[in-house]
């Protein structure tokens, strides 16, 4: 039923619940798990006023996107099959994307599960993948809310 499962993860705390949740899906349908963490280009900083050039933000994003991924693909059992990426774009965007080209069977993704004022103001990048995945989402709400 699932040979491939997509983690996407931008490093944020909880990362191991979500990757036992991976695991025992990949475990039971000897699956290969596809760890993703977006750069997300509309964050980067422009000019000198910014403090941080163009360049250093860049490759200080990348590295963190490199360590989420080393970081949930390390939290996954040692006999699940893990491919790694690191992408750049939109982040829900840039994980439909992979879905797509990568030919992905269903998500798991982790979820803080706010609301009200927070959920309007930062917006849900779980909600926009659940909303217009092609594939199934298995969200794991990870934090306080």
């Amino acid at each position: 039923m699932y040979q491939d499962i997509l983690l996407p993860t931008d490093g944020s705390d909880g990362v191991e619940r979500i990757a036992e949740h991976a695991g025992s899906l990949a475990r039971q349908y000897d699956a290969t798990v596809h760890v993703l963490s977006v750069v997300d280009t509309r964050n980067r900083f422009e000019g000198p006023s910014m403090g941080v050039g163009s360049d250093a933000w860049e490759d200080a994003e990348l590295e963190r996107a490199r360590g989420a991924v080393e970081d949930a693909a390390g939290a996954l059992p040692d006999d699940v099959s893990a491919d790694r990426s690191v992408e750049s774009g939109v982040p829900h965007a840039a994980i439909l994307e992979y879905v797509e080209t990568a030919d992905v069977d269903v998500v798991v993704m982790g979820t803080h599960g706010r609301t009200g004022i927070d959920h309007y103001l930062i917006g849900s990048v779980a909600e926009r993948v659940v909303r217009r995945s092609p594939v199934p989402v298995l969200t794991v709400r990870i934090g306080d809310a």
